[in-house]
């Protein structure tokens, strides 16, 4: 079995072992976002580096600004450094990060665009993410043995609205517009993106990670459930050892035709069947932000996930009454409670705690800590936490 595949290899590994169904006190802890511009070493770092995008390719940088919150706090998980842009960047869409205003892409909005894009049968798709593989194969080397190592992408959905939209957008008007006037298009780049994203998470487990999560930012703005045209899939693309019509969505049919499983949970749930036929053991998190206590409780039995993060609106101590008591949840911390600090902090941390008593949860944020939050007060939360 290749490197970091066994799960059996590392018992050691604390969240590993709250992924596998074993409570664990305290509870393993890690920050999405963990390495970012709250840091200051990450801001030197970043500097010297120049765009964003040569950070996310250029793995000394890489392997560099994912440990620094390492030898700072001491965290359990370090999750690669990229974004899940890298993706459409690697099927050819221009893709640029601007100083105060975040990425921007040349818009995917009609079929010629999409026919520009790079098919997922292409060896350059992969080929442009090789920096990225690296990067992980380099730091499951110099991470402390205990340290799990994460990696991550976005989820199909996430991911087609920045491609379609150009930029992120409140309600994701552009993506849900395209989708309402054609579906079998935006059906088509939801299939290219389940197929070189399991490709691409397939490779991130060879290459040295020991789990990874899919994040599903805007899983609370989706289009209609609307029915799925005959001609949406693309012609077979293989992609490693994936294809595109290798996963059907027709073989998730069982689940309730919303939104949310016709747009997120089925394609999410295609990519996990997709890893999990070629690393069996594969320890997937799903992180589906915005889709509510109902969504978040669906997450684990319709995707196949290990785990489900949860958001900062959703009550956590509901969802855990609501769910069995072998779910893994993670999350979920308000980032503006961190970013307050003081007894607030305290007592959120305390919270989070009781209402994961003797059940497998990963201590964490409800959405990834923001750039203005003091450093001593994730040291707060974390003294709190592990008491």
């Amino acid at each position: 079995m290749a490197e970091g595949q066994g799960r059996n290899r590392i018992p050691d590994r604390k969240l590993m072992r709250v992924l596998a169904g074993e409570p664990v006190s305290p509870p393993p802890a890690w920050m999405m976002r963990q390495a970012g511009r709250y840091l200051p070493e990450y801001r030197a770092t970043r500097a010297e580096a120049g765009s964003f995008l040569d950070l996310c390719y250029s793995p000394d940088f890489a392997v560099e600004v994912t440990l620094q919150p390492i030898r700072r706090f001491g965290f359990d998980a370090a999750i690669l450094f990229s974004d899940i842009l890298v993706v459409p960047h690697a099927l050819g869409q221009d893709v640029r990060f601007v100083e105060g205003e975040g990425p921007r892409l040349d818009p995917m909005d009609g079929r010629a665009a999409f026919e520009r894009l790079k098919r997922a049968d292409d060896p350059a798709v992969l080929a442009h993410l090789a920096p990225v593989f690296e990067t992980v194969g380099r730091l499951r080397a110099e991470l402390p043995a205990e340290t799990t190592l994460l990696g991550f992408c976005g989820a199909p959905w996430t991911v087609a609205s920045y491609m379609i939209g150009g930029r992120g957008t409140p309600d994701l008007a552009p993506a849900r517009a395209l989708a309402e006037g054609d579906t079998a298009l935006v059906d088509a780049l939801i299939d290219r993106l389940v197929a070189v994203q399991t490709a691409y998470l397939i490779r991130q487990l060879r290459a040295g990670a020991d789990a990874v999560q899919i994040f599903e930012s805007h899983a609370g703005t989706l289009p209609r459930a609307l029915p799925r045209p005959a001609d949406a899939t693309d012609p077979v693309e293989p992609v490693g050892d994936v294809t595109e019509s290798a996963l059907p969505a027709e073989a998730f049919e069982d689940a309730p035709e919303d939104a949310l499983t016709r747009w997120s949970l089925r394609p999410i749930a295609r990519m996990i069947a997709g890893v999990r036929a070629e690393v069996p053991d594969a320890r997937i998190i799903v992180f589906a932000r915005g889709s509510g206590l109902d969504g978040h409780a669906r997450v684990v039995p319709e995707t196949g996930a290990d785990a489900v993060g949860v958001d900062w609106g959703v009550d956590l101590a509901a969802l855990r009454a609501r769910v069995p008591a072998s779910t893994v949840t993670q999350g979920n911390l308000h980032p503006e409670t961190l970013i307050a600090g003081g007894d607030a902090l305290d007592a959120e941390v305390d919270a989070i705690l009781r209402a994961t008593v003797a059940v497998p949860h990963i201590f964490n944020l409800g959405h990834g800590i923001t750039p203005q939050t003091p450093v001593a007060h994730v040291e707060r939360m974390l003294a709190r936490l592990r008491g």
